[in-house]
């Protein structure tokens, strides 16, 4: 065979021997890419929607170079436009995370999400009745960082036994204060038909601010962040819950497991419940 015919085999050789090359320099870039990226803790989550006709509830989490943020809204099922603030509260909180640059300002985080999620939601609303509660929690370097509004709940889950972090903002906490202070009955507070009602949301044009934990929260190995909307805690005993919590399932099959019970109960009055995990390891 003459030099000459041996070209055409030497082009496709050539050509074979580039396309391997840079197939490996991609798979190389990609390596490194996903090292690169912050490695995630382990999270699940799990929701219904009851017997209500619309799902109310909205969550998000994400993790960065500065740590993991989980967020978990309950528009107020009583309100017109429930869903539009709990979607846009929860994606305001993801958004204004991903651009936090230190965790030192992590407090700022959590006051300014607040006040622009409550802004949007106002001017979404248009003087139409409407609102959300939402807590929102953030895990670096083995520490809770945490904000809350209205009546979902963030606690730490350690050793059998439930942490709570954030107080309810519903009338039943002024009404406990009044009975504290003598200006009602033990009865009357324990009794008025109002208690459950929030006096504190995003999407209130009187809103006034976001509970933030004073301290960042120190976890220990083995502990679950819980957050949950008022669907799961009103159905569900703490007894209940510390059961589930207490298997060693991963986060996700606990939070299914935990939607299953409410599930399971069949509430005539089933409200929206969702439930979010995070496993400190």
């Amino acid at each position: 065979m003459e030099v000459q015919d041996w070209v055409p085999y030497l082009i496709v050789l050539s050509s074979i021997a580039a396309i391997l090359l840079l197939l490996g320099a991609r798979s190389r870039l990609m390596a490194d890419a996903a090292s690169s990226e912050p490695a995630g803790i382990p999270i699940g989550n799990g929701q219904t929607i009851g017997v209500r006709e619309e799902q109310d509830d909205y969550f998000s989490s994400v993790t960065t170079a500065h740590g993991t943020a989980a967020v978990l809204a309950d528009g107020i099922s009583g309100l017109a436009h429930g869903r539009m603030a709990s979607t846009l509260s929860v994606t305001v909180f993801i958004r204004e995370f991903l651009k936090l640059e230190d965790i030192r300002d992590v407090r700022h985080y959590f006051t300014k999400a607040a006040k622009v999620s409550n802004t949007e939601i106002v001017r979404n609303l248009k003087g139409a009745p409407g609102g959300t509660t939402l807590v929102a929690a953030v895990i670096a370097d083995e520490r809770l960082y945490w904000g809350a509004v209205g009546d979902s709940i963030i606690m730490v889950f350690r050793n059998g036994e439930f942490i709570r972090m954030n107080e309810k903002h519903i009338l039943e906490s002024v009404l406990q204060e009044r009975y504290l202070t003598g200006e009602m009955t033990r009865e009357e507070a324990l009794d008025h038909p109002m208690k459950r009602r929030l006096i504190n949301y995003l999407g209130y044009e009187n809103f006034k601010s976001i509970e933030i934990g004073s301290e960042p929260f120190e976890l220990h190995p083995g502990d679950r962040v819980v957050l949950c909307s008022d669907g799961v805690y009103n159905t569900l005993t703490e007894v209940e819950m510390e059961h589930i919590l207490s298997k060693p399932l991963p986060p996700h099959d606990a939070a299914e497991e935990i939607i299953e019970a409410i599930e399971q109960k069949g509430l005539a009055n089933q409200d929206n419940a969702t439930v979010i995990i995070v496993d400190n390891v």
